[in-house]
């Protein structure tokens, strides 16, 4: 009780056909095309108010255009600079503590790194959050160093972009370990 709803997971249930009971007011947070697509998929199932939380601006988000101005055409709100720091279970469905953000110095992805405005925390109330925050490789039973493959800095498998070579011999790679998040028909390019 209180969790997130998964956002590929509210996705693949929706699609499935099965009942997701997600009530009149929900709260999406992320800001790629997973979370664009729950927020509208909310909106379909007949949500009244959703609202995507995102940490950066709208310039930093990684969903397509596109995607971001069909949400809004829809209904979809848009809160930006906001972060959750903490989610309860109420009576009436979950209660997010939030604080505002600032941009200061570009991290790894080059975007520029969102940081906590000390005293800014407030208080959305949800009948359900829906959690599309992305996904990651996870390398740790790969053990790259004595595979002999090597990580990029943002720890996905260094691959040479033309042949998907890895660092070792006979060893490809493509798709989201070699890329980072990004969408299906990309990592199907790759096969």
């Amino acid at each position: 009780e209180g969790g997130a709803i998964p956002g590929i997971g509210f996705l693949e249930e929706v699609s499935l056909g099965k009942k997701v009971d997600i009530g009149n007011d929900v709260v999406v947070v992320g800001g790629g095309n997973t979370a664009i697509d729950c927020a509208r998929t909310a909106r379909r199932l007949g949500a009244a108010s959703v609202a995507i939380l995102y940490r950066r601006t709208r310039k930093e988000m990684p969903a397509n255009d596109v995607e971001i101005e069909a949400a809004e055409r829809e209904g979809v709100r848009m809160e930006f600079l906001a972060a959750p720091t903490k989610m309860a279970a109420t009576a009436s469905g979950v209660e997010l503590t939030c604080v505002r953000m600032e941009l200061g110095e570009p991290d790894a992805s080059g975007r520029r790194r969102p940081v906590p405005k000390p005293g800014s925390e407030f208080v959305v109330k949800a009948s359900a959050v829906i959690s599309a925050i992305g996904q990651g490789v996870d390398a740790d039973g790969l053990e790259p160093e004595e595979a002999g493959i090597k990580l990029t800095k943002w720890h996905t498998l260094d691959v040479d972009p033309d042949t998907f070579a890895t660092s070792r011999a006979g060893v490809f790679a493509g798709g989201d370990c070699a890329t980072g998040a990004d969408i299906a028909v990309t990592a199907i390019a790759a096969g």
